[in-house]
């Protein structure tokens, strides 16, 4: 149902849109915790060695948990958050619906749950697969699809 509502949203009119009012946000990311001994920094360098393997680049970082501090919050847990990408079919998919602009799936976050845990989230890449995609673009998604789940679950073992 996720799937259909994020989906149809891509190639929506404003009107259709504007008669969203409700997603379940939890129902459309990918959430893993980091596996027992894993520190957040080698979940990092393990997401980072693995995202150069395969090819993709890490095109932003945004430590959100940092700029709390500096901007004087007291108590903040880790937010931060990691941009990897394939720039040319990011391009390719932007081109086809500028749409795709608003929902890359290129980032992966690493949050400090409210219980001191961490996880490893980004947006479910699955759900942003339209029908109308041409083939050769659904390829190059797919592939893009699968090395993001290699980098969160690399990251989230601490596999180096």
């Amino acid at each position: 149902m996720i799937s259909l509502l994020v989906v149809g949203l891509l190639g929506a009119e404003p009107a259709f849109a504007a008669k969203v009012t409700h997603i379940d946000i939890p129902a459309t990311v990918v959430k893993l915790p980091l596996a027992k001994g894993v520190t957040p920094s080698e979940a990092i360098q393990s997401m980072k060695l693995r995202a150069n393997f395969l090819n993709f680049k890490l095109v932003a970082h945004q430590d959100l948990s940092a700029q709390l501090k500096a901007m004087g919050a007291k108590h903040v847990r880790t937010l931060d958050i990691y941009q990897f990408c394939k720039p040319t079919v990011a391009y390719e998919m932007v081109s086809f619906n500028m749409a795709y602009a608003a929902y890359l799936p290129c980032r992966i976050a690493v949050v400090q749950g409210k219980h001191g845990h961490y996880w490893l989230t980004m947006l479910n890449p699955k759900l942003l697969l339209s029908r109308k995609m041409p083939p050769a673009l659904k390829k190059s998604a797919d592939s893009v699809i699968a090395g993001l789940m290699k980098i969160i679950k690399a990251g989230a073992d601490g596999a180096l």
